[in-house]
């Protein structure tokens, strides 16, 4: 008589995340995703330099500043990967920190514990709007025109911003608003080598090949550029520091009829912001439903509304979805994976901060060129056959690169294509929604409140 044993497969790491995340199902594999986001988090930490330094001339306390930038990045992506199981990436709004420092507390002379409560109070409105059905109703709203419009301008934005963080492109003094910078410098040859060799690595279809990149570059700028030193490896954090506002804001005082429409600015700038940007970077992933919805985009847009309350609370500025999240979409990452790895990655910046000067705009610039004139394929889904939609959606990409704002360009694109339709004959094709929303942005940005 033969025995048999019953044996328990004792599931692998691997096999967890996949059921957690859903990754097969998307098409994705854990290797994959772990890429995506370690590409993402190199394509965005150069926020943990930035973001302190603004800040730092507004009279906050660098160090305590990195310590808030990590936590906010950490918390939102964590969030954005955990619950919405997207490969999306929060951080610190690098838009909305400039606005902070320079007209908030430099501009106006708000205390910084008022400021943090104004950011606290953008936040609980923020998600209010979000978890009350608001911001989906905006996204329902969005004709297909500007929603790809938005994806195309965001991807020249992403290009102007790579591209002036090398000195590639500069300004320029006379004449047109830019021209180019230093061809012979290093940093600008770099990126161009740079951005072939990673269109050829994607060409080939090499695993990771923009990571493979920005490593690259890392290394070489380590080896011969002078301005990349290493620094170290590790450093300890003080969460007590003298210059902490970690709980130091001021509720009541951002209540003040005074601030209240600064905070209603600021809402209105994050909801077509941070909006526009979640559309794009979905659709660059390819995580759209048939009716051109996000997939899990409830929960997205939860996210990053819940993710600047919590800036408020450890003393940091308004949080958002980052563009340069599309550089690990397009290393091809799909699910919440990305995010998780990109979160967990900030919480160790926290102990690792000498770490991140060894990444110059160089490295990361190349990625973040190649995302963008990947987003230029959005052109294709334009549909030229509806003129008004069309041109409606390029005008929205076009002013979003002009003008540096993608609210600006969002709210130009509806303009155009409500005007346009009235003209064209085709006003039965409005909907009321696309009413609602285009007279709220003319408002907003003729009363002067838009950022």
């Amino acid at each position: 008589m033969m025995s048999s044993k019953t044996s328990t497969a004792v599931p692998t790491t691997s096999s967890w995340l996949e059921r957690f995340f859903n990754i097969s199902a998307r098409g994705s594999t854990v290797r994959q995703e772990v890429i995506a986001g370690l590409t993402t988090f190199l394509a965005m930490v150069y926020s943990v330099i930035v973001v302190p330094s603004m800040l730092g001339k507004a009279g906050f306390d660098p160090g305590s500043v990195f310590i808030a930038t990590c936590l906010i990045a950490a918390f939102g992506s964590l969030l954005m990967g955990l619950w919405a199981n997207l490969p999306m990436a929060i951080g610190c709004a690098i838009s909305l920190t400039a606005f902070t420092a320079f007209s908030l507390v430099l501009g106006q002379g708000m205390s910084l514990p008022v400021t943090l409560g104004a950011i606290f109070l953008m936040g609980i409105v923020f998600t209010l709007v979000s978890v009350t059905g608001i911001r989906q109703w905006v996204l329902a709203n969005l004709p297909k025109g500007i929603a790809h419009g938005t994806g195309i301008g965001i991807g020249l934005f992403l290009l102007l911003i790579a591209t002036n963080s090398v000195q590639l492109i500069v300004a320029n003094d006379t004449g047109l608003p830019v021209k180019l910078g230093d061809i012979h410098s290093l940093p600008v040859i770099a990126t161009v080598v740079g951005l072939a060799a990673t269109i050829g690595l994607e060409r080939r279809r090499v695993p990771g090949g923009i990571l493979l990149v920005i490593i690259a570059l890392s290394v070489f700028g380590l080896l011969f550029d002078p301005n990349v030193e290493f620094k170290g490896v590790f450093a300890v954090p003080d969460l007590g520091a003298e210059g902490s506002l970690i709980g130091q804001l001021d509720i009541m005082g951002a209540l003040n009829p005074v601030v209240l429409p600064i905070v209603l600015a600021l809402v209105m700038t994050a909801i077509f912001d941070a909006t526009g940007t979640i559309r794009a970077v979905a659709g660059q992933a390819n995580l759209l439903d048939k009716n051109d919805n996000i997939i899990g985009g409830g929960k997205a847009l939860t996210s990053d509304s819940v993710s600047s309350i919590f800036a408020g609370l450890v003393g940091g500025a308004p949080a958002a979805v980052y563009i340069e999240s599309a550089a690990g979409t397009a290393a091809g990452g799909k699910t919440g994976l990305t995010a998780t790895v990109v979160g967990v990655l900030f919480l160790l910046m926290i102990f690792l901060a000498p770490l991140s000067y060894l990444v110059p705009a160089y490295a990361t610039a190349p990625a973040l060129m190649y995302v963008g004139l990947l987003m230029l394929s959005n052109v294709t889904k334009l549909d030229f056959d509806d003129k008004v939609d069309a041109m409606a959606g390029l005008t929205c990409a076009v002013f979003i690169i002009l003008s540096c704002n993608i609210v600006t360009g969002i709210m130009l694109g509806f303009a155009t294509l409500v005007i346009g339709r009235l003209c064209s004959g085709e006003w039965r094709k409005l909907k009321p929604g696309v009413l609602v929303i285009t007279i709220g942005l003319v408002v907003f940005y003729m009363g002067g409140w838009a950022i």
